[in-house]
Parts: structure tokens; C-alpha cells; sequence
């Protein structure tokens, strides 16, 4: 069995480790984390051709300065960052040219990733020098998440758009004090659902998603600016 490795084994990479587990030998490093019996050392991780970095973006460019300093023979490392022109940018930047890059955004989370969901993943082949991209997408669509293949200029483009104002929208609505009521419609309920969804996740990572996609802040400001307006208009025609 192909031995694949995992820097980071936190809420997303236990998740990831989970599905990996299927088709892989399983080999994680996390210096936080001892007493699990995936847990390897670092130059024991590196030696697996498939190598996914599952860290919090705002210490991204510090694991791939680390792991640049060993040999990363015949390595193809792959990111899961929520965005992506930042960590290609860094991957690019530290890694020598012979290693492969694989830019990749798992569509969901430890509190949405259900086999029964329709889930997707973006794929983009950075530096594919081992044509290991077709293995990376039957891995994802073997366990019934579609892949689809954008730049990460056009990710971060739609992910401002989306990711960027649900996770905007859902703490907005929380720190305002919405909560469910005995008259419930279902929309309602649904925005309950992107409170609780997007709320679950730290505020490091809801912050890491405004500061490092360069798309997100330009959307927050419309959305903002355009709630402003119609609250203008709501008051004026009270006059």
C-alpha cells in the first residue's frame, strides 16, 4: 500500500487522515501531537511522495520553509488551504523545482464532510512535475467528492464571493445576537445553519480567510456598502 503524508493533524486533517486511510498507509506529523499511532516524525512524513500540508494559513509559509531545508525526493506536495494564490505564491517562492505542487481546496469541513453530501474539491496542477494530479482527483472522486479544476486566481475570485461572505454573513449574524425563535420560517432556519456552520470554526481561521484572499475584503466592502444604501432608502421612505 502507497504511504501518503500529512503535516498537521488538526480538526481538518483528522478528517483528512480518515478518508486518505481508505486507499493509504497513513503517516502524520504534528509537533503538537504525541500519543496518536499515525504520529511519525517529520523526515518519515517527508519520504512519501504524496505529501498534504493541512496547517492554518497564518503559519503556511513557515511549514514550507521547514520541510524546503530536507531532500523531498520524488515528492508532490499538495496544500488544503482555504485559499489558494497565497499558499501557491509561498509553495513556489521555497520549494526547489524539482519538487511537484498540487494546489487544492477540500470543500468542506469537519462539521460538513458527510458521504451522503454532495461534496466538492478544486484542483490545480502548480508544478506537476510527476503527473500525479489524475491519482490526486480518483483519490477525491474514488470517495465521491467531485474535483474541479480551476487556477487559483478564478478560486479566489469565486471563493470572495462565496466562502468569504457566508463566513462574513454567519459571524455578522451571530454577534448580533440572532437566535432561534418559536416562528421559525425556513429561510430562517437556514441562515441558523450558516451561523452554526461557520461559527464552529475559530476566529483565527474565519480572520485567515478575510486577510489572505486578495478578492475577499473588495466583496466585504460592496456587501457592506450595499447594506448601508438599503438601509438609507428603508429610513428615507419612513419620511
Amino acid at each position: 500500500m502507497k504511504t501518503v503524508g500529512i503535516i498537521g493533524y488538526g480538526r481538518f486533517g483528522q478528517v483528512l487522515a480518515d478518508l486518505l486511510k481508505k486507499q493509504y498507509e497513513v503517516k502524520v506529523y504534528d509537533p503538537e501531537i504525541k500519543a496518536e499511532d499515525l504520529i511519525c516524525g517529520l523526515e518519515e512524513v517527508l519520504e512519501s511522495v504524496l505529501v498534504f500540508v493541512a496547517v492554518p494559513i497564518r503559519v503556511f509559509e513557515a511549514v514550507i520553509q521547514e520541510i524546503s531545508q530536507y531532500k523531498l525526493y520524488n515528492t508532490t506536495i499538495i496544500d488544503v488551504c482555504s485559499v489558494k494564490v497565497y499558499p501557491v505564491e509561498i509553495m513556489e517562492k521555497y520549494l526547489p523545482e524539482h519538487v511537484g505542487i498540487i494546489a487544492s481546496h477540500p470543500h468542506f469541513g469537519p462539521d460538513s464532510y458527510s458521504p451522503f453530501r454532495e461534496l466538492k474539491t478544486t484542483l490545480f496542477p502548480v508544478r506537476d512535475n510527476y503527473k500525479r494530479i489524475k491519482e490526486v482527483k480518483a483519490f477525491f472522486e474514488d470517495n465521491s467528492i467531485r474535483t474541479v479544476e480551476i487556477s487559483p486566481e478564478e478560486h479566489d475570485r469565486m471563493a470572495a464571493s462565496s466562502q468569504g461572505v457566508t463566513h462574513f454573513i454567519g459571524r455578522v449574524l451571530n454577534e448580533a445576537g440572532v437566535v432561534s425563535t418559536k416562528i421559525n420560517t425556513l429561510g430562517f432556519n437556514d441562515l441558523l445553519g450558516v451561523i452554526e456552520q461557520t461559527c464552529n470554526d475559530s476566529w483565527d481561521l474565519f480572520r485567515d480567510l478575510q486577510k489572505y484572499n486578495p478578492y475577499t475584503n473588495e466583496m466585504i466592502d460592496r456587501l457592506v456598502e450595499t447594506i448601508g444604501k438599503l438601509h438609507k432608502q428603508i429610513k428615507d421612505n419612513e419620511d
